[in-house]
């Protein structure tokens, strides 16, 4: 399987909404940053660690249900470890954590009475910004739904509690470094359906599935002994669904839709695809890559140097 998604998903409403986020940050006290359960890192924006590191950081570990408990507990003990920083696992459509949410805010930015708290709520698409805001102010204010960039600009709810929200829309960022994060933030539903291929992402869902919770598969699709392989096992599940095309062949894109589909749902039961641990050890394989891209842009630079000068050279002959 293939290691290289490439996700060209940037629409111009997501660039806007960085520079609007970027210019109102040193007005805000708090920022609530809403990550996906299932993929904490890979759901955090590297520019709101950046411009947010003096800012006491509150993360929202949403679609908890969704996610393995054990390893949304490994999460939360990394970020209790960061400083000026809480989190908090939420299922913001089965439960209402509003209060305890807003018991956080002040715990970590006291009123006062000459101005209200201003929290930013920033995150990645369709990881439940509107939900949250429309809990925490006790009616409907912000849009919800199911597809991603839902939101399109930014706008400011009073609480009359003595907080006020900042909504912005969910972004992502130009450059994922890290290739797995491509595949993990496209499995889970924070890219547009029209910008993805489903039979990628399936090959590394079952991959990731085979590895690390076999049984659920066995499970779910009856299977006596699991294939060796993720086209095996799409295929195998492709005959049981009765997704095929002309000739009886199994129609590949179809029935990887059914399973991402059914993934996304719960259907395979809670699953997290990382741990601090593991992203740990990615990030030091991204930062091996960037440092050989850097030195082959020198060697370049080198050699582009080396070319005008003797360029010049010749000229003067």
């Amino acid at each position: 399987m293939s290691t290289n998604l490439t996700i060209n998903w940037y629409p111009g409403h997501m660039h806007r909404a960085s520079k609007e986020i970027t210019e109102a940050l040193p007005q805000v006290n708090l920022v609530i940053e809403l990550l996906d359960a299932r993929i904490p890192y890979s759901s955090s924006n590297p520019l709101i660690q950046q411009l947010c590191a003096d800012k006491p950081q509150i993360k929202l570990l949403t679609k908890s249900d969704l996610a393995d408990s054990q390893i949304t507990e490994l999460w939360q003990q990394h970020f209790a470890r960061q400083n000026n920083m809480r989190s908090m696992a939420v299922d913001l459509i089965n439960a209402d954590s509003s209060s305890v949410i807003i018991e956080l805010i002040n715990k970590l930015y006291p009123q006062s009475e000459e101005c209200n708290t201003l929290a930013m709520v920033t995150g990645i698409p369709n990881v439940g910004k509107s939900t949250l805001i429309n809990s925490l102010a006790g009616r409907h204010i912000a849009k919800t739904g199911d597809a991603p960039a839902v939101t399109k600009g930014q706008q400011r709810i009073n609480l009359r509690n003595g907080i006020m929200l900042l909504d912005t829309p969910g972004i992502l960022w130009p450059k994922i470094e890290n290739p797995n994060s491509s595949y993990r933030l496209a499995t889970t539903g924070a890219i547009k359906d029209t910008a993805i291929n489903y039979a990628d992402l399936a090959f590394f869902a079952v991959d990731f599935f085979l590895k690390h919770y076999p049984d659920r598969l066995q499970q779910r699709y009856n299977l006596q002994q699991l294939p060796a392989t993720e086209l095996e096992f799409l295929e195998i599940i492709g005959l049981q669904r009765g997704c095929l095309r002309a000739g009886n062949q199994v129609d590949l894109e179809r029935i990887s839709t059914v399973f991402i589909n059914e993934l996304r749902g719960g259907t395979l039961g809670p699953v997290s695809f990382e741990t601090p641990e593991v992203i740990a050890g990615e990030m030091e394989l991204v930062a091996q890559l960037r440092a050989e891209k850097a030195a082959r842009e020198k060697l370049r630079a080198e050699k582009n140097a080396a070319r005008r000068k003797r360029a010049r050279a010749n000229r003067k002959k």
